[in-house]
């Protein structure tokens, strides 16, 4: 299976502006933690190029929803791939 992804120049330019992959996951990984509402603990937060993969496992299945929008806001829209599953 090939996963295509949604282009838009505007979030490729500014990770090549000194936007680090670290910087990335650490400001995805920080918000999610810092998101009371949704239990955060069991998700990976990956940067492949200027997309953000989140995978793992929540127990309330509005919690998947809440993580990409938390992870779109700093990435934006388009650029969050979730492979988190609902147990």
């Amino acid at each position: 299976m090939v996963l295509r992804f949604q282009i838009s120049e505007e979030h490729g330019d500014s990770c090549g502006r000194g936007h680090s992959i670290s910087s990335t996951r650490a400001s995805v990984e920080s918000a999610l933690c810092s998101a009371h509402e949704i239990e955060a603990g069991e998700i990976v937060v990956t940067v492949l190029g200027p997309y953000v993969i989140l995978e793992g496992f929540v127990r309330r299945k509005g919690d998947v929803e809440r993580a990409n929008q938390i992870a779109e806001n700093i990435v934006g829209k388009g650029y969050v791939q979730s492979r988190i599953l609902h147990r």
